[in-house]
């Protein structure tokens, strides 16, 4: 494939060095016939870089799902290969004057075209960038540690997913998940610090040398706004009264069950109470957090384990929400190639993730599934990315992506937050009690805002953290502590054991060590509830926000299959004003805070006498006692790892 592929691309680029027609009065190369040479180059372009990228995802694919030595061998040779064709494709798009161009799709082809080859980084140093995210990614793949009882020399067999987060989110032992807590970024994050550094030090290298003042501005300039991060600022600070005020309740009554030593009534909330490892989604604590736990919860786990629901039965409920809509079913080979499950005898990645090959309507998800309710939105998630795959795959292949990263993020979101009502459940059978009260109303509102609300600093500190990294706003052996300054200020949350400078922790999140940026996760859930509440209109739903139901509207499924399949043929802030029918064209939070209105005056009310915020003179350690007795052997020989 390498020699034709190579002898074919020199062969157009010779031919298009053929003199152009002169316009017969101004004596300069005709615009027209160079837009027609351009128009026929996308074309060949298209072709050629769908079978490129396509071997380069399989490749890819195959690692991910079968963590090799030799697998990953073939996915960096793909991934080199891939890259080696953009640069060549971004070269000759410089030989035409397609700055000129009239027609404005082919004008945007070029466009991203030309953005194609952007690194300018030797083979070598390009082929070491690609080995050390995919060792990166290995490491967190792979990573185990041993449990809080556990011997010398004993194996550690606890992985991520599903030992770790399962425990995180359901264990209310304060010293057990400070030990699981701790012992996942030893394990999991601070190995990996010389080769981040080494990343950071590559990526900001390849930008420079493609003419860019450091990595950030590549990374923001995907969103083709130049007042892109004043703008996110803006956003959150429209949604930090929000999130405050479910800060202050949610730590109040993690105080009543932890204790006032453990848990300040004026600090920040200890980061392994939260129920994730990471204590960005709060929903595995929803039991002790419920505003009225009298009243039955919209938690429909028990109900899908008493159906006795399998994980194929889990897909099949989110394929027929789409086809209610009058959106595509899955093709055949999606369920004949996807991993709906953890396989027992290989090492996979398994944080989910929706896959698009490019040819054929080859698509496929890889979810290590569990028969929860977490895992049942995830996978109407992650069905809304193959969706949105489906309906541009007859664009260009330049536009066969999302409007903007955060779309892609948005769409199975906005499904989700349909799916998650009450009235969806109890439409399918899930929900069997009665929902139609205001206190149920504010549990149910509540549990949203454990996932969503409480999701947002994070999605914004993350990539604000990266992007100050790549600016050199932090020395390298600030990173750490800078890292825990910001989850500090926009979280709210602390360390479970002391931080220093021999920590890295970062990296324990799977975005970090694997290269992906998390902005987009920010911008997901303004958008997602822009789509919401668009596609509510449009399903002429009549009532409060949160609860609309879109589910067998056609209406609004026309509405969103015609924006997908625009892809990202043009700028978001367009696509954005065709879906909300011309009503905005911006990011904008107002659909957001109308949909959890009923909540923040209940916890305002709620909160009266309860300090809302925090403070901290440490970003490295949780203020009171966060001590433990030692369990193992690990405890026995390095006793900072219970908070000594």
């Amino acid at each position: 494939m390498a020699p034709s592929l190579w002898f074919l691309l020199g062969i157009h680029l010779a031919l298009h060095h053929t003199a152009a027609p002169q316009h017969p009065h101004f004596g300069t190369p005709n615009i027209i016939f160079e837009e027609h040479k351009g128009w026929m180059y996308a074309n060949y372009v298209n072709s050629i870089l769908t079978s490129v990228m396509n071997k380069a995802t399989e490749a890819e694919w195959n690692y991910v799902t079968n963590l090799t030595e030799y697998n990953k061998h073939v996915k960096v040779a793909a991934s080199l290969a891939l890259r080696k064709l953009q640069q060549q494709i971004s070269k000759n798009v410089d030989h035409f004057r397609w700055t000129e161009f009239r027609n404005p799709v082919t004008k945007r082809i070029f466009e991203k075209l030309a953005g194609l080859g952007a690194s300018v980084l030797s083979h070598e140093k390009e082929d070491e960038m690609t080995k050390l995210i995919a060792e990166m990614q290995e490491h967190h793949a792979s990573a185990k540690i041993c449990s809080r009882f556990s011997y010398p020399y004993q194996h550690c067999p606890l992985s991520l997913d599903p030992e770790i987060i399962n425990t995180m989110r359901t264990s209310r032992d304060y010293c057990e998940l400070l030990h699981y807590w701790n012992e996942w970024r030893r394990v999991a994050g601070k190995p990996m610090q010389q080769k981040f550094l080494r990343y950071v030090q590559l990526q900001n290298e390849a930008a420079i040398l493609s003419g860019f003042h450091d990595a950030s501005v590549t990374w923001i300039g995907s969103y083709e706004d130049d007042n892109f991060e004043q703008k996110m600022a803006q956003i959150w600070e429209q949604i930090k009264p929000l999130y405050m005020h479910l800060h202050a309740y949610v730590r109040s009554k993690l105080r009543d069950v932890y204790g006032w030593q453990r848990v300040s009534k004026f600090g920040p909330i200890p980061a392994h109470l939260l129920g994730h490892i990471h204590a960005q989604k709060w929903t595995g604590i929803l039991d002790i957090t419920v505003p009225y736990p009298n009243k039955p919860a919209i938690n429909i786990t028990d109900t899908m384990l008493q159906m006795n629901m399998t994980v194929l039965g889990i897909f099949r409920y989110a394929e027929e929400f789409f086809t209610s809509m009058g959106l595509p079913a899955m093709p055949r080979t999606f369920w004949t190639r996807s991993v709906l499950e953890k396989p027992w005898d290989r090492k996979v990645v398994c944080h989910p993730s929706a896959w698009d090959f490019y040819i054929n309507n080859d698509v496929r998800i890889k979810q290590c599934t569990q028969i929860n309710m977490d895992d049942f939105l995830t996978a109407h998630h992650e069905m809304g990315h193959v969706e949105y795959y489906l309906k541009y795959a007859k664009q260009h292949i330049v536009f066969r992506k999302g409007a903007n990263a955060g779309f892609h993020e948005a769409i199975g979101d906005t499904i989700s937050l349909s799916v998650a009502t009450p009235k969806h459940l109890k439409a399918v059978g899930m929900l069997r009690h009665r929902w139609e009260d205001y206190e149920t109303d504010i549990n149910y509102l509540f549990s949203i805002a454990l996932d969503k609300v409480a999701f947002i600093p994070s999605a914004y500190a993350y990539d604000l953290w990266r992007w100050n990294m790549f600016k050199g706003v932090y020395s390298p052996h600030q990173y750490n502590k800078a890292w825990w300054t910001l989850l500090l200020n926009y979280q709210g949350i602390c360390p479970a054991v002391r931080r220093s400078w021999d920590d890295f922790d970062p990296p324990s999140k799977y975005h970090i060590a694997a290269d992906v940026p998390y902005i987009r996760y920010f911008v997901s859930i303004i958008l997602q509830f822009q789509f919401y509440k668009a596609l509510c209109d449009e399903a002429n739903h009549v009532g409060p926000l949160h609860q609309c139901d879109f589910y067998h509207s056609k209406e609004a499924g026309r509405l969103f299959g015609h924006v997908m399949e625009m892809g990202s043929s043009k700028p978001w802030p367009e696509v954005l004003a065709i879906l909300t029918r011309g009503k905005t064209r911006d990011l904008d939070a107002g659909p957001l805070l109308e949909y959890f209105m009923p909540l923040f005056r209940w916890l305002k009310a709620r909160n009266r006498g309860e300090h809302v915020g925090w403070r901290s003179w440490d970003a490295q350690a949780c203020p009171g006692i966060t001590t433990c007795p030692r369990t193992n052997w690990y405890d026995l020989y390095h006793p900072w790892a219970t908070g000594k």
